[in-house]
């Protein structure tokens, strides 16, 4: 179709016409002539900016080629990079002003999904994870041993649910400690008052040491259906039901305590899905217009049972002063847009393909205005908000541009100013660096500073590319400008008056069968500071919200507001494999060996499925989660070892040519998977790992997206020839 001068791609803009902008009171020909302007105006600064990165990366490379063999001078890297502009400094305090930002985001701390926003049972799942079974959670899980009899099995293990219903009970005591008991004798609990009593088997009556955290209940006073307790702002649901088969077999008739769990959720655009065509990114609008306008559904097939999925409603109760008191039912969603470095030609203008991003900021925004007017039962912002996560930003600059982007979409989608809010993604070193800078140009927009640690390492090895062989992958964890980062990070937002009106965030537990390590480990994210952190799955987001519970952040955050702040030199510390360390050619190609099977069984699924992300097996089978990050630092880090002489072409190839033939092995049982093995040659995703490797050091800041999605191009033209 063609509009001014754009050229747009006809299925797009009858998508826009019947599904998207009705309701909205916004006319088609006023909505393609606002994106008309936005691309006009913005388009070449965003030209501007990505061709400033290249400036600045080629200067990087000639500095560290000038200085190579004498040893990493910190001082000297921090004043050269002040000289070419890439360090941003701010003296001036900076106050974040955002405002009518919703309560999950501004007050409550816990959980965070992500999830691709391609596949809509994910997404229906994310959106449905604010309340979640910590019973299903534990018995499900490896969080309880497998001993004494504890086995899952096919059928119900009574040893297993009695563990469960202890580990419960446990926690019970620990955040709800009744006054003359425990929850593990108490037989029955009823409201008295409006306060809650619970009376033991030998008749004990107890209540709450701590009133004020019975918020609610549903059903009769005297024996209520639920109660709601709530801790550190997340609320805890015990559920009664001697009809239940739980239920009849626990003292108290409960069958089921929910935990307030995934109380955000980031609908994902960008790292995990593939799309880029027309019939893909339709799919993502669509989906994310049904969640804005609550009409999302999904009818699938699971253990021979047919489910129909759609959203969660509110959750009514009885409040504790014998009021109305609501829950939210679904969790807070967030959509995550495209990066700045990506165009494409679903719509051109003048002939020329535009940036990807401005079709997602205004697309998105656009499906969110359905929230904003009531076209919905459900509501997601309570406070007229719309939220929209930006990655891959290099600087304060291109965080301008972000803000300017959000204020041209405001105008088309005649919105409030600031009613779009910024999530930025802390994952880029230049935005590391000049954080505070960043933070400041979107004072009034910005809810989230997150960051991403394999994003934000597959970008330290790029830019720094020329100063020598980097750490073996696993090691990069125990680099010195980690933790630097990561603590920053936290400093700086709260410097910055984050507290309490933004999200402070850390990055994704990559095991999502590993659960038992991720409730023994990941309590080091609030720990740090952070008041929020990012979960594989719902079942995660239950396990990990026991760590708000246990933690109050604001507290934390209270603590380490004065604490000395991170030096520059820290931040700047070069992962590079010490002059005096020599690694074994069996060190070297064990390394490469799991690259290679790590990229490649991302690949194939990328590249000859379209999946954007999927649980992948490692090379000792051992499911990972895998994205566009994942697959940035490996390719990146081979590119590196390449560059640097460690490893060679030849035994590239050879290695991708065997870890192919593993990866074929470990997708045997999948009936749509094209194998790779024998014929390489032919194989596209085969050929787009090599080219991710063989090329990744001249690929801009190292992203993968450009190979990614020729191939899949290429792939699909193979199943419509």
């Amino acid at each position: 179709m063609q509009f001014g001068e754009l050229e747009i791609e006809q299925a797009l803009a009858d998508f826009v016409g019947s599904e998207l902008l009705p309701g909205t009171g916004i006319r088609p020909d006023a909505f393609w002539s606002g994106f008309e302007r936005i691309v006009a105006d913005l388009a070449p600064l965003n030209r501007e900016l990505l061709a400033r990165r290249d400036e600045l990366q080629a200067q990087i490379d000639e500095w560290h080629i000038l200085h190579r063999g004498e040893g990493h001078d910190a001082t000297a890297y921090a004043s050269f990079l002040r000289e070419i502009g890439y360090l941003n400094y701010m003296t001036e305090e900076v106050d974040l002003a955002t405002e009518n930002v919703d309560r999950e985001i501004a007050e409550v701390a816990g959980p965070q999904l992500v999830v691709p926003l391609d596949n809509s049972r994910y997404a229906l799942n994310a959106a449905n994870a604010r309340w979640g079974s910590f019973y299903d959670a534990l018995y499900g899980t490896d969080v309880l041993d497998d001993g004494d009899g504890c086995a899952k099995g096919r059928e119900y293990n009574p040893i297993r649910g009695d563990k469960v219903i202890d580990s419960v009970r446990e926690f019970l005591d620990r955040h709800f400690s009744l006054n003359r008991s425990s929850h593990r004798s108490v037989t029955a609990y009823r409201i008295e008052r409006g306060d809650l009593v619970a009376v033991s088997g030998d008749g004990t009556v107890s209540t709450l040491l701590r009133p004020e955290r019975f918020v609610a209940y549903t059903g009769d006073a005297g024996n209520p259906d639920s109660i709601l307790l709530r801790k550190n702002g997340l609320g805890c649901e015990l559920r009664f039901g001697e009809d239940e088969a739980i239920g009849r077999r626990d003292h108290a008739n409960i069958h089921d305590v929910q935990l307030e769990s995934a109380v955000t959720a980031i609908m994902d655009c960008e790292d995990s899905v593939s799309a880029f065509d027309v019939d893909d990114k339709l799919v993502v609008y669509r989906n994310w217009l049904g969640l804005m306008k609550g009409t999302l559904t999904r009818t699938f097939q699971k253990g021979g049972e047919t489910i129909d999925r759609s959203m969660n409603p509110d959750r009514v109760y009885i409040a504790a002063d014998g009021g109305d008191h609501v829950e939210h039912g679904r969790a807070l969603m967030l959509v995550r847009n495209v990066g700045h470095h990506l165009t494409t030609d679903l719509v051109t203008h003048r002939g020329d393909a535009v940036p990807e991003a401005m079709l997602d900021a205004l697309f998105t925004a656009a499906a969110a205005v359905h929230d904003l007017k009531n076209n919905s039962e459900f509501r997601n912002s309570r406070t007229g908000s719309i939220y929209i996560v930006k990655p891959k930003l290099h600087g304060p600059d291109e965080v301008a541009l972000a803000c300017e982007l959000f204020s041209r979409v405001e105008e088309v989608l005649e919105l409030e100013p600031n009613t779009l809010k910024m999530g930025i993604m802390d994952e880029e070193r230049r935005t590391s660096m000049g954080l505070k800078a960043c933070i400041s140009h979107a004072r009034e927009r910005c809810v989230f500073i997150n960051t991403g640690f394999l994003d934000r390492t597959g970008d330290e090895i790029h830019t720094d590319m020329e100063a020598g062989p980097v750490l073996p992958k696993g090691e990069m964890k125990g680099a010195t400008w980690l933790q630097a980062y990561e603590d920053s990070n936290v400093d700086t937002g709260l410097a910055c008056g984050l507290r309490g009106r933004a999200q402070i965030g850390k990055g994704m537990w990559a095991a999502p069968e590993e659960m038992a390590d991720m409730v023994n480990t990941k309590i080091q994210h609030p720990l740090a500071g952070a008041n929020t952190a990012w979960v594989p799955s719902p079942t995660a987001a239950t396990l990990h919200a026991t760590h708000y519970f246990l933690l109050d952040v604001v507290d934390r955050q209270r603590d380490l507001v004065d604490r000395p702040r991170q030096r520059l030199g820290d931040m700047l510390a070069i992962p590079s494999i010490p002059a005096d360390r020599s690694l074994s050619a069996k060190e070297i190609q064990r390394e490469l060996d799991n690259n290679s099977q790590s990229i490649l069984g991302y690949v194939v699924r990328w590249v000859g499925q379209g999946v954007g992300c999927s649980t992948v097996p490692d090379i000792h089978d051992v499911g990972l989660m895998e994205d566009l990050a994942t697959l940035r630092i490996s390719s990146q880090h081979v590119a590196n070892w390449l560059h640097h002489g460690l490893i060679s072409e030849d035994q590239i190839r050879a290695t991708m040519a065997r870890m192919a033939m593993a990866v074929d092995a470990q997708n045997a049982d999948d009936p749509v998977y094209r194998p790779m093995a024998p014929d390489f040659d032919h194989s596209i995703p085969f050929q787009a790992a090599l080219d991710l490797v063989l090329l990744g050091r001249h690929e801009k800041n190292g992203y993968t997206e450009q190979i990614l999605r020729s191939h899949r191009r290429a792939m699909k033209a193979t199943v419509t020839a």
